[in-house]
């Protein structure tokens, strides 16, 4: 019976789940692990769940800023701006 299902789930046309699924999982690891770290508002040890509510805005300012945020900041939110420019702008002549 365990050969069966093993038989079943490891064929190479699942490798892309696996995959998908791996990664999914993986994501949600990393932003766990950032909120557990990284965010002012979570306190994990007791010392610090005692301190009641801080007001340090800027720990808070540098938590939800991070890299990623700033880099995009500035960015146009499209995919692919050159492609979307192509078709979009009609030509002048």
């Amino acid at each position: 019976m365990a050969s069966h299902t093993v038989n079943r789930w490891l064929r190479p046309e699942v490798y892309p789940l696996f995959a998908a699924v791996g990664v999914a999982v993986g994501i949600c690891g990393m932003q766990l692990i950032r909120n557990i770290s990284g965010n002012p508002e979570v306190r994990v040890t007791k010392e610090n769940r005692a301190a009641g509510v801080l007001d340090n805005f800027a720990e808070g300012e540098k938590y939800s800023q991070h890299a990623l945020r700033k880099y995009v900041r500035n960015k146009s939110p499209e995919i692919m701006p050159s492609i979307n420019g192509f078709f979009a702008k009609p030509d002048v002549e």
